[in-house]
């Protein structure tokens, strides 16, 4: 059966992935070697651009009322309250949770998730991908145009597409339990102790999550042989507090081994999420990079599936989300050492405090973690918006007296060309391009002033919400709408 593309793997970045495939177009299926969700959740929330790209697609609401949570680099506080933009992250979503919304989406669009079905191998041909899988009834194949392995930190599909995993070995590492009735004090972002760091919040329903940093204690390389006992021994023994009563619901362990794919794309084999790159958590980067990547890669692999990509689209994932990857890397070791080194780790904590009381140096290390601050090469142009996202929340008002935010507009993963009453484009400038681009006319809101400054006259937006051109330039709207959407007109076929 020949498909657009097979996601390998069914975690949050996989499902992401596809259900933004299946609004460009494309037949999509999610191939998935468990037999259902794991119910675990080493991820407990995901960053403020993460909430972004969910919003964009209108599934932030799913989640219902969530906790909007203060942010610190490496364990010193950042005030996001004194910053000019939005940097505050979501806390206490497991990730079973996101996997749940995001799979019962799927289902609304149309997607299947094809559970117990081991992918074993695949080769390339001229046009697409065979992909070799096992499942409840045995083996099989399936043709798609593109492969992409979302599959994890030990991805079969980077392995088999020879693939490198490059980085740093682990040097020290952490536990992780969740527990029902502990009754312990809080510590959100984690307390510095004799002998490594704690951490301890509700998770939901009256579940606390711990996390430890023992000095003396290294994980073991099987999870089979984790101990709650010695975990219970070593927090009573750097707290004062006893958890041996508290109903065990899930234990785990993570270490600082850091590494990054070296490159994210190999033919028509792609690499997504954790399959890319892997670190000590902090600040709920992981999965939300990988949501981040998912969004960034999903309409490109739409537009070369249905014929209209403009030459070296593909190519920009890598040069786009690479460097993100690479950035994540520094930030989560730094963020380690500053975090979990001992006392001599000190003096240089002091000065990144009084660093961060700085508005430029705690825009700069909040933008980092959040992810607000992410600008990607757009091409000729010199306006300030080019290439970083158009806030969400931006509102337009239109000419019938609606209000519509960007996020509103962003909902069918199409390319949006806003023209406000400011500018003298004529209505139909992007007119043949209407099969895969919108245009929306109005007047900004009050409140459209972001971050960069006076709103545009015009903007187009991709469809992961990055400003691919805005007005005033000397760059003309075709000349951006032809770079990123590729020729004039509707395509028929398939590439």
């Amino acid at each position: 059966m020949t498909k657009g593309v097979i996601v390998v793997g069914a975690g949050p970045v996989g499902l992401m992935l596809a259900g933004e495939l299946r609004l460009g177009g494309v037949e999509v299926t999610v191939y998935d070697r468990l037999p259902g969700p794991s119910g675990e959740s080493r991820g407990v929330g995901f960053t403020r651009r993460a909430a972004e790209v969910f919003d964009q697609r209108g599934l932030l609401e799913r989640f219902g009322d969530v906790e909007w949570a203060q942010g610190h680099f490496g364990g010193v506080r950042i005030d996001f309250g004194k910053l000019a933009d939005n940097h505050f992250s979501v806390r206490g979503i497991p990730q079973f949770r996101t996997e749940e919304i995001l799979e019962r989406w799927l289902g609304e669009l149309g997607v299947p998730v094809l559970r117990r079905h081991e992918v074993h191998g695949f080769r390339e041909t001229a046009d697409g991908v065979v992909v070799e899988w096992e499942g409840p009834g045995g083996r099989g194949e399936d043709f798609a145009r593109y492969l992409v392995g979302c599959d994890g930190a030990r991805s079969l599909v980077r392995r088999l597409a020879g693939i490198d995993f490059v980085g740093w070995d682990a040097t020290r590492g952490m536990y992780m339990a969740d527990l029902v009735g502990a009754g312990i004090r809080q510590r959100p972002i984690g307390e510095k102790v004799a002998g490594g760091m704690v951490m301890a919040f509700n998770l939901e329903n009256g579940v606390d999550r711990i996390v430890i940093h023992d000095e003396k204690l290294r994980p073991p390389e099987d999870k089979s042989a984790l101990r709650f006992t010695e975990i219970a021994d070593a927090w009573q023994r750097m707290t004062g507090e006893s958890l041996h009563h508290a109903e065990v619901r899930w234990i785990s362990s993570f270490t600082d081994t850091t590494r990054q794919a070296e490159h994210y794309r190999s033919g028509r084999i792609f690499l997504v999420g954790d399959a890319t790159h892997i670190h000590m958590p902090a600040g709920a980067q992981g999965m939300s990079v990988g949501v981040q990547d998912a969004a960034n890669l999903g309409w490109k692999l739409a537009a070369a599936v249905n014929g209209w990509a403009p030459e070296g689209l593909l190519d920009t994932f890598e040069s786009e989300r690479h460097p993100v990857g690479r950035d994540l890397m520094r930030n989560t070791r730094a963020q380690t050492q500053l975090y979990l080194t001992d006392d001599t780790m000190e003096p240089l904590r002091a000065v990144m405090r009084e660093l961060v009381e700085l508005p430029g140096v705690a825009r700069h290390l909040a933008g980092m973690v959040s992810g607000v601050d992410i600008r990607y090469d757009s091409g000729p142009g010199d306006h300030p918006l080019l290439g970083l996202r158009m806030p969400p929340d931006v509102a337009l008002l239109l000419p019938d007296g609606t209000r519509r935010r960007i996020a509103d507009l962003l909902r069918t993963a199409r390319g949006v060309l806003v023209l406000t009453d400011r500018s003298a484009l004529p209505r139909d400038v992007a007119a043949a391009w209407s099969d895969r681009v919108d245009t929306v006319t109005g007047s900004w809101a009050d409140d459209a002033d972001g971050p960069s400054g006076k709103a545009p006259e015009a903007v187009l937006l991709r469809p992961d919400g990055h400003v691919a051109w805005a007005a005033p330039d000397s760059v003309s709207p075709q000349q951006a709408v032809e770079r990123w959407f590729g020729a004039p007109g509707v395509v028929a076929g398939q590439a």
